[in-house]
């Protein structure tokens, strides 16, 4: 069992560690793609749910290409992207949706580990969230898509010279898992039951001594 004290860096995931945001996001792709079949999108939905970690743009690539068999262009992802970006800068700006076993966890211990955020919601965003809601003071970076998950774990531990037996990621999908595993960092699951049956550590919650 790793032992988060034993580590100097914490690579946080948002989604549904930092932040119970996973349903609004899911109600984001229904509500910017309404115009389309209903049966599409909950084949996107499944894609979606399966793949908590991925960022929109690889998904609204997904939606057109793989289950609308339309091409799809840089600019028109980053058309959906930025629809979908304007939905959860409103509906995200709650801080009811914290997920307060792990703030309080952050706010207490923020001060005794270098702390980044790496997600795969947009960064744009994802920093005015974070702005918006007080919390960019306790993380030294806060990263997302589209740059892929496993090259912003590389980054961070290139750009700030972290030894890989020094860091740990927590997160809560198998993205996360595959993010640090590439990279040679310890993993932590978190809210998701089904990481247990990884090879892979499990926080039930956090201790906050």
């Amino acid at each position: 069992m790793t032992n988060i004290i034993d580590k100097k860096n914490i690579l946080w995931d948002f989604d549904g560690v930092i932040m119970d945001s996973m349903p609004v996001r899911n109600r984001g792709f229904e509500l910017v793609l309404k115009e389309y079949p209903k049966k599409q999108i909950e084949q996107l939905m499944d894609f979606h749910l399966k793949n908590g970690g991925l960022s929109r743009y690889v998904k609204f690539r997904y939606f057109f290409e793989e289950i609308r068999g339309e091409e799809i262009n840089e600019d028109g992802v980053a058309l959906w992207a930025s629809r979908f970006s304007e939905v959860m800068k409103k509906e995200l700006l709650n801080p009811a949706l914290f997920i307060e076993d792990t703030l309080s966890y952050i706010k207490k211990k923020h001060q005794d580990f270098e702390m980044h955020i790496v997600s795969g919601s947009d960064q744009t965003e994802l920093r005015y969230i974070c702005e918006q809601l007080g919390l960019t003071k306790y993380f030294i970076s806060i990263n997302g898509s589209p740059t892929p998950k496993k090259e912003l774990v590389r980054d961070l531990l290139n750009t700030y010279s972290y030894k890989q037996e020094e860091t740990i990621l927590i997160g809560d999908s198998i993205n996360d898992y595959e993010a640090a595993i590439t990279n040679g960092i310890n993993f932590k699951g978190y809210n998701n039951p089904s990481l247990k049956n990884l090879d892979a550590d499990y926080i039930e919650k956090f201790s906050h001594e």
